[in-house]
Protein backbone atom coordinates (compact mmCIF):
# COMPACT_ATOMS: atom_id res chain seq x y z
CA UNK A 1 0.00 0.00 0.00
CA UNK A 2 1.63 3.12 -1.01
CA UNK A 3 1.20 6.54 0.40
CA UNK A 4 0.98 10.02 -1.36
CA UNK A 5 4.73 10.56 0.47
CA UNK A 6 6.04 6.99 -1.47
CA UNK A 7 5.97 8.36 -4.58
CA UNK A 8 8.23 11.74 -3.52
CA UNK A 9 10.81 9.40 -2.04
CA UNK A 10 13.16 7.30 -3.57
CA UNK A 11 13.48 3.81 -2.71
CA UNK A 12 16.82 4.31 -0.90
CA UNK A 13 15.50 6.84 1.24
CA UNK A 14 11.68 4.72 2.14
CA UNK A 15 12.74 2.74 5.17
CA UNK A 16 13.43 -0.40 5.68
CA UNK A 17 11.76 -3.54 6.79
CA UNK A 18 13.12 -3.56 10.01
CA UNK A 19 12.35 0.10 10.31
CA UNK A 20 8.66 -0.54 10.12
CA UNK A 21 8.99 -3.50 12.26
CA UNK A 22 10.10 -1.26 14.92
CA UNK A 23 7.35 0.98 14.23
CA UNK A 24 4.92 -1.24 14.67
CA UNK A 25 6.35 -3.00 17.61
CA UNK A 26 6.04 0.80 18.91
CA UNK A 27 2.57 1.44 18.25
CA UNK A 28 1.44 -2.22 19.48
CA UNK A 29 3.53 -1.23 23.14
CA UNK A 30 1.61 1.87 23.18
CA UNK A 31 -1.87 0.59 22.23
CA UNK A 32 -1.06 -2.01 25.09
CA UNK A 33 -0.23 0.30 27.44
CA UNK A 34 -3.55 2.44 26.79
CA UNK A 35 -5.68 -0.44 27.23
CA UNK A 36 -4.07 -1.55 30.51
CA UNK A 37 -4.70 2.37 31.71
CA UNK A 38 -8.29 2.24 30.24
CA UNK A 39 -8.81 -0.75 32.79
CA UNK A 40 -6.79 0.77 35.90
CA UNK A 41 -9.18 3.58 35.14
CA UNK A 42 -12.60 1.64 34.82
CA UNK A 43 -11.50 -0.82 38.38
CA UNK A 44 -10.23 2.08 40.29
CA UNK A 45 -13.91 3.93 39.25
CA UNK A 46 -15.79 1.26 39.91
CA UNK A 47 -14.08 -0.20 43.14
CA UNK A 48 -14.58 3.31 44.31
CA UNK A 49 -18.12 3.27 44.06
CA UNK A 50 -18.11 0.10 45.34
CA UNK A 51 -16.38 1.52 48.13
CA UNK A 52 -18.90 4.43 48.86
CA UNK A 53 -21.93 1.57 48.55
CA UNK A 54 -20.52 -0.67 51.06
CA UNK A 55 -20.00 1.70 53.70
CA UNK A 56 -23.10 3.12 53.34
CA UNK A 57 -24.82 0.01 53.91
CA UNK A 58 -22.79 -0.95 56.49
CA UNK A 59 -24.07 1.89 58.33
CA UNK A 60 -26.99 1.20 57.33
CA UNK A 61 -26.83 -2.28 58.34
CA UNK A 62 -25.56 -1.56 62.21
CA UNK A 63 -28.88 1.23 62.56
CA UNK A 64 -31.41 -1.32 60.80
CA UNK A 65 -29.53 -4.19 63.37
CA UNK A 66 -29.97 -1.92 66.64
CA UNK A 67 -34.06 -1.21 65.23
CA UNK A 68 -34.33 -4.61 64.17
CA UNK A 69 -33.35 -6.03 67.62
CA UNK A 70 -35.37 -3.89 69.82
CA UNK A 71 -38.75 -4.55 67.61
CA UNK A 72 -37.29 -7.90 68.13
CA UNK A 73 -37.58 -8.19 71.57
CA UNK A 74 -40.62 -6.06 71.69
CA UNK A 75 -42.29 -8.91 69.14
CA UNK A 76 -40.95 -11.69 71.56
CA UNK A 77 -42.53 -10.23 74.47
CA UNK A 78 -45.57 -9.80 72.50
CA UNK A 79 -46.24 -12.56 71.55
CA UNK A 80 -45.12 -14.34 74.27
CA UNK A 81 -47.56 -12.71 76.83
CA UNK A 82 -49.90 -15.74 74.71
CA UNK A 83 -48.11 -18.36 73.73
CA UNK A 84 -45.44 -18.25 76.38
CA UNK A 85 -41.75 -16.86 76.26
CA UNK A 86 -40.11 -19.64 74.47
CA UNK A 87 -42.65 -20.27 71.26
CA UNK A 88 -42.58 -16.31 71.36
CA UNK A 89 -38.61 -16.51 70.52
CA UNK A 90 -39.27 -19.38 67.75
CA UNK A 91 -41.73 -17.69 66.56
CA UNK A 92 -39.76 -14.47 66.14
CA UNK A 93 -36.61 -16.43 64.95
CA UNK A 94 -38.77 -18.02 62.53
CA UNK A 95 -39.58 -14.86 60.49
CA UNK A 96 -36.27 -13.66 60.91
CA UNK A 97 -34.89 -16.79 58.60
CA UNK A 98 -37.62 -16.49 56.23
CA UNK A 99 -36.05 -12.71 55.73
CA UNK A 100 -32.60 -14.19 55.69
CA UNK A 101 -33.15 -16.61 53.04
CA UNK A 102 -34.88 -13.59 50.92
CA UNK A 103 -32.13 -10.91 51.22
CA UNK A 104 -29.63 -13.90 50.39
CA UNK A 105 -31.50 -14.62 47.47
CA UNK A 106 -31.51 -11.40 46.50
CA UNK A 107 -28.10 -10.13 46.47
CA UNK A 108 -26.65 -13.32 44.95
CA UNK A 109 -29.02 -12.53 42.13
CA UNK A 110 -27.32 -8.63 42.47
CA UNK A 111 -23.76 -9.92 42.40
CA UNK A 112 -24.32 -12.09 39.40
CA UNK A 113 -25.17 -8.66 37.24
CA UNK A 114 -21.85 -7.16 38.38
CA UNK A 115 -20.49 -5.74 34.41
CA UNK A 116 -16.77 -5.54 34.97
CA UNK A 117 -14.98 -3.48 32.48
CA UNK A 118 -17.15 -4.05 29.63
CA UNK A 119 -14.90 -0.73 27.24
CA UNK A 120 -11.89 -2.46 27.72
CA UNK A 121 -12.81 -5.70 26.73
CA UNK A 122 -14.56 -3.99 23.90
CA UNK A 123 -11.60 -1.98 23.02
CA UNK A 124 -9.04 -5.05 23.23
CA UNK A 125 -10.89 -7.39 20.89
CA UNK A 126 -10.56 -4.46 18.11
CA UNK A 127 -6.94 -5.01 18.43
CA UNK A 128 -6.00 -7.96 16.38
CA UNK A 129 -8.52 -6.29 13.54
CA UNK A 130 -6.50 -3.25 13.68
CA UNK A 131 -2.98 -4.50 13.40
CA UNK A 132 -3.70 -5.94 10.00
CA UNK A 133 -4.69 -3.01 9.04
CA UNK A 134 -8.84 -3.05 9.39
CA UNK A 135 -9.16 -0.16 11.33
CA UNK A 136 -12.40 0.77 12.47
CA UNK A 137 -13.26 4.76 11.57
CA UNK A 138 -15.21 6.41 14.74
Amino acid sequence: MSTPHDEIRSPEQRPSVGDLLTEISADISILMRQEVALAKAEVQQSARQAGRGAGMYAGAGIAGHMTLLFISIAAWWAIGNGTGRGWSALIVAAVWAVIAAVLAARGRQELKNVTGVPQTTATVKKIPSAVAGNEEIR
